[in-house]
């Protein structure tokens, strides 16, 4: 019989999610599928099965051109108006809370099969900032994830800072009196947690974030290299008399962010793009834009753009963004000086962020120890070199990346 009462540590990303319990005094992360102990948060929304994929299926199916509507980054809209609108997807009416807790009760059953046990409670981590330090949708960002949890079948749910979670995993007490700092870069948000090491646990001394991650990353990448490809920076003749104007950026820069593609497929968007098309001086290039509104390509094209940020951080051979869905042939190169200048906007907020970090615990950078990196998107080395510079004495690790902060949130499940 299922004992009830107990706790699920989940880490719910902006990318990928992850969920863990303790047995046997060590965290268990669970089998989202044979061996895999992370899940993408992701949907898709079949339209002739009437389906729900989640996940990996959820991406295959996009990728297999099935008709129907996915989603991802969902995470970033929480705070904001777009979670409670109600919208029409397989013949109901539905919010975001609705679709995220569908999300969180996918775990929270997958859990409960794999232990045996009910988790009535969860532990969940959550970014130090979901939009900024003082901005107002702060507390609506929580409110709106509580719901998301109450809604998914939790009878209450526990918020822990995502890099606070990962400081518990570290192995901190082995290194007691050790300051370390935790950098924490995921999909939607980059967080850092400077800790104290000691016999009993660790001890946080300053928590600081900035809404930057690797959505924020590949839709950088996405504006500069891909969309003069489909227009962007192109002029249109005047309807009326002589002269040209500038393409529009607004599409161009929704086409870009992940958690806005999906509700770019409306019938005024398309008849815009044509209408472009028509009056442009660069044709070609806008019948790009119109093509991928018609067969709705926005997502394939956005993976396409993580793909070639992975190989171009991987410092293999000459990277390139692959677009063949839009058009047989079609690519642009992406080499690692162009990756530098694209993201060394990035680089300074992150820099910043993690020097205000130690300053809030009024300390300089040459007192850190050790620098843990946390989240997928620490591992582009424009991360790794804007913390070494900064941090030029300290020991900079990498283990665990991908789930660390569930381990630390698994850890924290048992304490509740």
């Amino acid at each position: 019989m299922a004992h009830r009462g107990n706790s699920l540590g989940i880490d719910f990303g902006t990318s990928n999610s992850a969920a863990g319990y303790v047995r046997n005094g060590q965290p268990r992360l669970i089998e989202m599928a044979p061996g895999q102990k992370t899940v993408p948060s992701t949907f898709f929304f079949d339209f002739e099965t009437r389906q729900t994929l989640i996940g990996e299926p959820a991406n295959q199916a996009l990728l297999d051109g099935t008709e129907g509507r996915f989603m991802r980054a969902l995470k970033r809209v929480l705070g904001t108006p777009l979670m409670h609108e109600k919208r029409q997807i397989l013949n109901r009416r539905v919010t975001f809370v609705d679709i995220i807790a569908r999300f969180l009760n996918h775990i929270k059953t997958r859990a409960e099969s794999e232990s045996g046990q009910v988790f009535d409670h969860a532990v969940s981590g959550r970014p130090v900032v979901f939009h900024g330090a003082g901005d107002p949708r702060e507390t609506q960002a929580e409110t709106d994830l509580r719901a998301c949890y109450l809604a998914a079948g939790f009878s209450g749910v526990t918020f822990i800072p995502e890099p606070e979670a990962a400081a518990i995993a570290s192995g901190a007490p082995e290194q007691s009196g050790g300051i370390g700092l935790i950098v924490d870069i995921g999909g939607g948000t980059s967080d850092f947690s400077l800790f104290r090491a000691g016999r009993g646990g660790v001890t946080i001394l300053a928590n600081h974030g900035v809404r930057i991650g690797g959505t924020d990353f590949d839709r950088a990448i996405s504006i500069d290299r891909v969309m003069p490809l489909l227009g962007k920076g192109t002029q249109l003749r005047k309807v009326m008399g002589p002269g040209v104007s500038p393409v529009p950026n607004a599409i161009f820069n929704d086409l870009a962010t992940w958690e806005k593609i999906a509700f770019l497929y409306t019938g005024e968007n398309r008849r815009m793009a044509g209408e472009m098309a028509g009056l442009s001086t660069a044709p070609g290039t806008m019948n790009r834009l119109v093509a991928v509104l018609d067969h709705e390509l926005g997502h394939e094209m956005a993976f396409a753009v993580e793909r070639g940020k992975i190989a171009a951080s991987s410092g293999g051979a000459q990277p390139d963004i692959l677009l063949d869905q839009i058009e047989p042939g079609l690519s642009v190169t992406l080499p690692a000086t162009a990756l530098a200048r694209i993201l060394a906007g990035q680089a300074q907020m992150l820099r910043l962020g993690a020097q205000e970090t130690v300053q809030m615990a009024g300390l300089g950078s040459d007192r850190i120890d050790r620098v843990i990196y946390v989240g997928g998107s620490s591992l582009m080395p424009m991360v790794q070199e804007t913390m070494r510079a900064q941090f030029p004495d300290a020991a900079h690790s990498f283990t665990e990346v991908f789930t660390a902060v569930a381990d630390g949130l698994a850890i924290a499940s048992a304490r509740m």
